[in-house]
């Protein structure tokens, strides 16, 4: 009777241990994805865009609409936004039904870019890498309003960050 009770203790022990680290490990897996850059998941996210077939140069064009001159402040790290960014795109997108639905849309999707461009820091929107950065996070906004279609590509055809 002595050794049922010692082996019940015990089994109820293990038990009780392996829930503790399932838990721990539910819970550490659960942290890390929390803890992921909102604009790496931006990128991963914008790179599973695709479209349906390649567009030939007119098409591209007639489907392609300009955003020129988007000036606003950058945020910064003290609070005191001394750095300003002007810049212009060229948004891509699917077919002309979309880029007429882009043109209706057109203050939403400004206020989204300058949004956008407010809570980012000098130091993320320069360079290749910044670049990239900016125009995923913007597709992923913009396509999210978008019934007609989807943004194909985002040039940034013109910027100046002062």
């Amino acid at each position: 009777m002595f050794k049922s009770k010692i082996f019940i203790m015990v089994v109820a022990i293990l038990i009780a241990i392996t829930l503790i680290l399932t838990a721990a490990f539910v819970l550490w897996n659960y942290m890390d994805k929390s803890n992921a850059d909102p604009h790496e998941q931006a990128q991963n996210s914008a790179r599973e865009v695709k479209s349906g077939k390649k567009l030939t140069p007119d098409e591209v064009v007639a489907n392609t609409f300009e955003m020129k001159d988007v000036l606003t402040n950058l945020a910064s790290a003290n609070g005191v936004s001394n750095k300003f960014i002007k810049v212009s795109f060229a948004f891509e997108l699917e077919n002309k039904k979309a880029k007429e639905e882009f043109e209706k849309l057109q203050s939403q999707m400004k206020a989204i870019v300058i949004q956008t461009l407010a809570d980012m820091q000098p130091e993320q929107v320069t360079g290749s890498k910044g670049f990239d950065n900016l125009t995923s996070v913007l597709m992923n906004k913009m396509n999210a309003l978008l019934q007609e279609g989807k943004l194909n590509q985002i040039l940034i055809t013109d910027i100046v960050l002062q």
